[in-house]
Order: structure tokens, then sequence, then C-alpha cells
């Protein structure tokens, strides 16, 4: 029996010039950090040179990782400051059916000469239904940016003077973990279920002036509980991990929203940490409320995800499991 013959894969290799020394070591990394990120991510031989680096491979994963050397250098041009997760988010969506939005806008930010970015179209698209819409759902796995780019539209409000208050609010609901026996008062009790809030805004703002605006009520960062019978004008309202908000507690956020606000509502339903038997506030006010002007659905998915490139995989992994007979 004649054995198969092995088709070789069209190989190639090109070569990236830069104008000096300081532009290649921006874009390289320290150590190289971010060309082995780009090694690891496209599986392509990387070598670099003073001022060059060569690439070599199979031919469709080199046009790849050329693509994403010459995006950082285009942002580098710009006077963004790269770094690491930038690297990997924007390696990531090119390899994943070149998704990365070139064209994307930027969200101005206070930290200087630092913008934040959309990186795929779906995230294009989420910023976009934040311009418009008083009320946006965001509703993606892990790893979208549904938070993150929330806070960064938010900050970037509160730069120009479009709102006079940012209000971050999360449920404090156990996750495997009882809250009843962390240590300290209530407000040490809830801390940890609001600090990826905090860590977005550290990301946006210096230390000195986050604790300036949280001092003077400009931002607070509070336990859904607390909103019960509050009206809040002239402010942009971030609600994050809705899909663990009870249906009366949905309720009650969305009737907070006064007169010249906007509200973001942000979740993973597939991450539901509700007792048994008790509805997801995000799942129902998605049946209720689509169809209603002013209100924008945005739906994201691992296509979209722009953390280490194993979280793709993981996501897409427990998507099978649970879609197959595991997941009974």
């Amino acid at each position: 029996m004649k054995k198969p013959e092995a088709v070789e894969t069209p190989k190639s290799e090109r070569e990236i010039f830069f104008d000096d020394r300081e532009e290649s070591k921006a874009i390289f990394g320290v150590e190289d950090r971010f060309l082995k990120a780009v090694k690891s991510t496209f599986g392509v031989s990387v070598v670099s040179r003073n001022e060059s680096v060569k690439l070599s491979g199979d031919e469709e994963k080199v046009a790849r990782a050329e693509r994403t050397i010459l995006e950082l250098r285009r942002l580098y041009g710009t006077g963004i400051s790269i770094t690491l997760r930038e690297v990997e988010a924007i390696a990531d969506a090119i390899a994943n059916e070149g998704a990365f939005d070139e064209k994307g806008e930027r969200i101005e930010i206070f930290a200087q000469q630092v913008y934040v970015r959309p990186k795929t179209t779906g995230q294009a698209s989420y910023i976009e239904a934040m311009r418009k819409s008083d009320l946006v759902f965001s509703i993606g796995p892990a790893g979208t940016g549904k938070t993150y780019l929330a806070v960064a539209m938010a900050v970037s409000a509160l730069k120009k003077r479009e709102a006079r208050r940012l209000i971050l609010v999360r449920p404090a609901v156990e996750a495997g973990e009882k809250l009843g026996f962390l240590p300290g008062d209530i407000q040490a009790k809830v801390n940890p279920y609001l600090r990826p809030l905090y860590d977005a805004l550290h990301d946006m703002m210096d230390y000195g002036q986050l604790r300036r605006y949280m001092e003077s009520d400009i931002i607070e960062v509070v336990p859904l509980a607390y909103m019960r019978g509050r009206t809040l004008n002239d402010s942009i309202i971030i609600l994050d991990e809705a899909q663990n908000c009870t249906a009366n507690q949905m309720k009650m956020f969305l009737t907070r929203l006064g007169l010249r606000s906007k509200s973001i509502v942000t979740g993973d339903v597939s991450q539901i940490d509700l007792p048994t038997g008790e509805r997801s506030g995000l799942r129902e006010a998605e049946k209720i409320l689509k169809g209603i002007n002013g209100i924008s659905f945005v739906y994201l998915s691992r296509r979209d995800i722009v953390r280490h490139h194993l979280v793709q995989q993981i996501v897409e992994a427990y998507e099978k499991y649970e879609d197959g007979a595991g997941g009974n």
C-alpha cells in the first residue's frame, strides 16, 4: 500500500527593520519579552537583531506575526506605552481569525499619553453602544473586557465633564466561600468583592487622584445592597457581575437611573453563583427589556477574549463540556 504523501506547509521568511535602537527596544520588550509572546502565540521562529527582527515559519503564521509587530510599531509611534498585556491582547486577537480592529477609536483616560482601545470588532461594537445608549447590557465570558471598557468609558466621561459622578456596583455574592468568615467589619468583608473594580480604576488614574475623587464622592465603589432608595443624576453607573443579581435586585438597580445618567450592566451568564432555584436578574432582564428604544444588548464571545491566550481555549473547552453529557 502506497504511503500518503506529506503535504508541505508553505514556508515564509520576513524581516522587519526599525528606525533606531530606541524603537526596537520598545517593541522587543525587556529581554525580548514581547517578541517571546509573539513567538508563543504564532509558533514561528523569531530572531532579533539590534534594529530588526526576522520571522520564519508557516507562511500564514508569519504574516500574522508580522501584522502584530507592525501594529506594535504603529502604537509606539502614537506615544502609547507598550506593555506585555497590550502585546498579548493584540497577538491573540490577530491569531483569532484576524479579529483585531485596527481602526478602533481611543478612549482618553487620566493617565498621561495612555489610551484604552478596543482590541476586537466585538469590543468596538460595545464602545459604540455605550456612546449611543443610556442603558447597555454587555454579556460575555471572562476576559472579553466587559468591565474594563465600561470603566474606561466612565472615567473618560468624568475627564471630559460629560458626567459628574461614577458609581461602580457589584453584588457581594459568595462563590464557594462564606462571606461571614472573612475577618473585619462589613466594609472589610465586602472589599474583596469590589477589588476588580479598584484594579480597573488604578490602571486609569494615579493613586492620589483616585483617592481625592473617592473622598469627595465623585467616584463610589459600593455593594449592590447599598443602592436601594437612591436616585442618581448626571452619573454613570456600572453594575458588574450582574449575573449574580436576583430578579428583584436587578429591577431595583435599573430604577436608580436618574436624569442625564447612563448605566452599563456587565455579566457572564455561564458563571452564576446564586443559590439553586434563585432567578438571575441578568437573564430575566434580557428577556424583558429587549426591543426597548435606548437600551442596547451587546454579546461578546470567546473571539473577544483579550487575556492570556489560554483563557480562550479554557472557555471553549468548558463550553464543549457543558454542551455535552458533562453539563447534565
